[in-house]
């Protein structure tokens, strides 16, 4: 089992995932460790930027449009000080963008969980990095490459409360969880007198934590290790209790750009971009190696 450490994480100075489609977009131009990071990104052949295709569109306008965060740690946050998208999801899209267009140049509409499968199927954005869990009712909407990550769902809990050490003890309580994710079929079959309260983005659903909302809170495990590290009130209190892959979101039906980012994104982990990018991201918070990336089409959704 890896070994959890403190890292500091940048205040988000008040910004929050309003979760609509409306939300402005921000350029993520790449900082310098980013651009550090992904120097050695590969940079697709022109012959793999078929006439009339998705990433021939994607590279005639000069960016990517990516739906994501800006409001979770280690993930896709946004650092106030430089306007600067960071985390593993924001610079797995810049790789992406990269692959596409020569550099990496994107730009980050702010989504929630419940917008996300509007804003592929409007063209909004072009694809989705936002802990966007495969699962089979939502590959009915949409189309994930991928996975490209591996994680679980966890409880945290104001610091110091007791009687919840495993996702049965929910049964009866207040507990909170975002809206449109994993977490509330687990929560309803694990626990199923527990009483869920939805938000749409991780910092409100801490805030409601905070102010005694809710008695626990079900998320990723990896954003929680992260708001703990962050906020020392708040405090993991079990391991993970289900296995979620994470998927690229893709409009539904176009099955020449999932091949096609598929294939990019074995190039990432066999270059060992995939691995920079974590280290330089989950990795500051858990310790070791780079975990073993998940096999590409190796679920069902996938």
């Amino acid at each position: 089992m890896k070994r959890f450490v403190a890292v500091v994480a940048v205040s988000l100075l008040g910004l929050a995932a309003c979760g609509e489609s409306s939300s402005p977009a921000v350029p993520g131009a790449p900082s310098e460790k980013g651009s550090d990071v992904l120097a050695k990104a590969p940079v697709a052949a022109a012959a793999d930027i078929l006439p009339g295709s998705t990433m021939e569109k994607i590279k005639q306008r000069g960016e990517l449009l990516v739906g994501g965060s800006l409001d979770a740690p280690l993930l896709s946050q946004q650092n106030p000080a430089t306007g600067e998208v960071e985390g593993f999801d924001a610079d797995m899209g810049k790789a992406l963008a990269k692959y596409i267009l020569g550099e990496p140049k994107v730009k980050i509409v702010n989504s929630a969980s419940e917008t996300r499968e509007a804003l592929l199927a409007n063209g909004t954005v072009d694809v989705v990095f936002q802990t966007y869990t495969i699962t089979e009712e939502r590959a009915k909407q949409v189309a994930f490459a991928g996975p490209y990550y591996t994680s679980g769902l966890t409880i945290a809990v104001k610091k110091g409360a007791t009687g919840i050490a495993k996702p049965e003890d929910l049964n009866g309580k207040k507990v909170l969880a975002g809206a449109n994710t994993p977490a509330i079929p687990a929560i309803k079959k694990l626990a199923p007198q527990a009483e869920i309260i939805t938000f749409g983005s991780d910092p409100e659903c801490v805030q409601a934590l905070k102010q005694d909302r809710g008695v626990a809170y079900v998320q990723d495990e990896t954003i929680l290790i992260a708001d703990a590290k962050k906020d020392p009130s708040i405090e993991i209190v079990t391991k993970p209790f289900t296995v979620d892959p994470y998927g690229i979101g893709l409009k539904h039906g176009d099955d020449q750009f999932k091949k096609f980012v598929n294939d990019w994104l074995k190039k990432t982990q066999d270059t060992g971009v995939w691995q920079d990018i974590w280290k330089k991201s989950i990795g500051t918070v858990v310790t070791g190696d780079a975990p073993q990336p998940p096999q590409i089409g190796s679920v069902p959704g996938s």
